[in-house]
């Protein structure tokens, strides 16, 4: 694969990141690759990489560039540990939802200008905390969002006015949600009200629960399930596949 490293302008500032896409010749589709809480790291690049293997130019953007490069923590993740706490609350904070949205716009921008981008349709994929991004993405950029996929998404749907959910009227992607068991960001009840507000809006979607934990499909996550994981990473070449590859 070839990695480059990238900067991408923001109404905020500037986003580092990277562009990874084929080695040989030719224009891909492009994706938004959006990582976990824990931000970019080889277990984020390595994913993306993957992906990208498949025939894809995956922009994995730093989403925490307000609080600085990666590592975004740079201390020994340990169960309990208020360091932890303390850093996620810092590091989300500013991410409220306009400001997601400025990024999320900016972030496509930047895609569809590079050279080796194909079509103009492209698919955003995020994982726990940028679950949500990649619905607002999906309304944000509702012509150019074909696909956007959540695993393990926190807080899909929830009382607050802002609820991502409540974005599902702007979005003409085809959705996909994979959750997981007993997993607090997202338990069962939301799900069920998420599933009843897909129904509502008619569109394409796909809602499965897995038997696995929050985080599953990151390699370095101890809840980290590989046949869970497999079987999300198929879902996800899939949706692509079937929404990118044909236009």
């Amino acid at each position: 694969m070839i990695e480059t490293a990238i900067e991408i302008r923001t109404p905020d500032g500037a986003a580092d990141g990277f562009l990874i896409q084929p080695e040989k010749e030719g224009n891909w589709p492009g994706v938004l690759y959006l990582t976990d809480i824990f931000g970019i790291r080889d277990a984020s690049r390595g994913m993306a990489s993957r992906l990208a293997a498949e025939g894809y130019a995956v922009l994995l953007p730093n989403i925490f560039y307000r609080n600085g490069k990666p590592p975004i923590f740079n201390f020994p993740f340990k169960p309990g540990d208020e360091r932890i706490v303390k850093r996620m609350n810092e590091i989300r904070a500013p991410l409220t939802p306009d400001a997601m949205d400025r990024d999320l716009s900016a972030y496509v921008d930047f895609l569809a200008k590079q050279p080796s981008v194909s079509g103009k349709a492209f698919g955003a994929v995020g994982f726990c905390f940028s679950g949500q991004m990649v619905l607002r993405a999906a309304a944000t950029r509702s012509d150019q969002i074909a696909a956007a996929a959540s695993f393990h998404g926190g807080g899909l749907y929830t009382d607050v006015p802002a609820s991502p959910h409540t974005l599902l009227s702007r979005i003409k992607a085809h959705l996909y949600f994979g959750h997981g068991t007993d997993d607090r960001s997202m338990p069962q009840e939301a799900i069920e009200k998420l599933n009843r507000a897909l129904a509502v809006w008619g569109g394409n979607y796909e809602s499965e629960v897995y038997d696995a934990h929050h985080g599953w499909t990151v390699p370095d996550n101890s809840s980290y399930n590989e046949p869970q994981a497999e079987r999300a990473y198929k879902k996800l070449a899939d949706l692509l596949n079937a929404t990118l590859k044909r236009n």
